[in-house]
């Protein structure tokens, strides 16, 4: 996968040498951490409202449905239009959202104003479609060859790294200040980002003017039939992309975080379910440092089937209802497993048409993200009947076993490619 007379292995030094990824790089990380901050608040706030597993995987479910709208109808604008531009003004609408929810917050006793917050949160969610596709598509044209795959890692470290930073971090922040204070550090982040990605990164045209389509006018609903056939009618793609769906079933425990938090009488509710947020991303820093450096880019493929199943697999281990720090090492081992993502993404990309890689990243993006808000509000209704710790084996061993046939099916899949 290295560009021609690139050297076959490139350093993180290397990547972070280029100003633009660094741009992009550091609003990434503050603004997925503000992020965090704020699903924390918000899924605290409604379980301690509510004390009700399904109302608090419904409210953290709200953060990836909109994708459903987002992935398929307002991923082509990062085609459409310069992708600069799109992140810069979804930045700036979500801090003005974000500040809306504090000020909404300020009233939060009254029920209303609680699913208000969430209405609010729903739109937030809805921005960031148009933002990541437009952010995927982007960081190609900045790095090329191995220096895309190590700065593919970059950016799954650095949004794990902003997960964990945010999670972890907002369990005290919403306990020791209140949500208020949470959702303004995310509405701060928001704006930080927008400037750093105003200063650092250059202009650049619309994809789609470059590649000489913009006269023909399609229609919106011409061009979200056109990415899905892009992606669907192609085995390899759809194959990788089958392959980044899988997160839905090994996030489950992030859905259930406060649920299965409360069992945990010796830390606050909001600090435990701040270290079970944060346990899957952590585990995927060091499992993403350890898979871009330590493995040769010809096996990174080869490897995905089985860290993949291993990924869902490890959480079975839950059936046996095992202890807090128990549950953190497994949940932290699974989201190590999730390196694969790496392989699939970087291969994802090189399969995919420059000016249409906004459309084909929101499809991909957007079914990671509908499969996760659909599956933690499965998971959410199971939970009132039986432990959160035997949905999340469920959802585990469910998940290996879908990995597993994805694996099995890839050696007919290489050929056809």
């Amino acid at each position: 996968m290295t560009g021609p007379g690139e050297a076959a292995r490139a350093t993180f030094r290397d990547v972070f040498a280029v100003g633009e990824f660094r741009a992009l790089w550091l609003a990434q990380l503050l603004s997925v951490a503000g992020d965090q901050l704020a699903r924390v608040a918000m899924t605290v706030l409604v379980y301690d409202r509510t004390h009700s597993p399904l109302w608090s995987a419904l409210t953290f479910a709200v953060t990836f449905l909109p994708w459903i709208v987002g992935g398929l109808g307002l991923s082509g604008i990062a085609d459409r239009k310069p992708r600069r531009q799109v992140m810069i003004t979804c930045d700036l609408a979500r801090m003005t959202l974000v500040c809306l929810m504090a000020l909404v917050s300020t009233v939060v006793a009254a029920s209303a104003a609680l699913w208000v917050m969430v209405a609010l949160l729903f739109l937030v969610t809805l921005l960031d479609s148009p933002f990541k596709s437009a952010r995927s598509a982007l960081v190609p044209d900045i790095l090329a060859g191995e220096k895309y795959v190590l700065g593919t890692a970059v950016t799954q470290i650095t949004f794990q790294l902003g997960m964990v930073s945010g999670f972890a971090l907002g369990g005290l922040v919403v306990a020791g200040l209140g949500v208020r204070a949470a959702l303004l550090t995310d509405a701060a982040t928001f704006a930080v980002s927008a400037l750093l990605i105003g200063v650092g990164v250059r202009r650049r045209p619309a994809a789609i003017d470059v590649a000489g389509a913009a006269a023909s006018h399609p229609s919106q609903f011409a061009e979200m039939l056109t990415g899905a056939r892009l992606v669907f009618g192609n085995v390899t793609l759809r194959r990788l992309m089958l392959f980044g769906w899988l997160v839905a079933f090994y996030v489950v425990p992030m859905g259930l975080a406060a649920p299965y938090a409360a069992r945990f009488h010796r830390l606050p509710l909001a600090v435990a379910t701040g270290l079970i947020f944060a346990a899957v991303p952590l585990g995927s820093i060091v499992g993403a440092l350890v898979f871009s450096r330590a493995v040769a880019p010809a096996r990174r493929q080869r490897w995905m089937g089985p860290m993949a199943v291993s990924s869902c697999g490890l959480l079975v281990l839950c059936v046996v209802q095992p202890g807090l720090i128990a549950s953190l090492t497994i949940f932290a081992a699974s989201g190590a497993c999730a390196a694969y993502q790496i392989a699939a993404n970087a291969a994802f990309v090189a399969a995919v048409p420059a000016e249409r890689r906004g459309q084909a990243f929101g499809l991909a993006n957007g079914g990671m993200q509908v499969s996760q808000g659909l599956w933690f509000i499965a998971a959410g209704a199971a939970a009132e009947a039986v432990s959160p710790a035997v949905v999340i084996a469920i959802s585990g061993g469910l998940g290996a076993a879908l990995a597993a046939a994805l694996a099995m099916s890839s050696r007919p899949a290489a050929a056809d490619r």
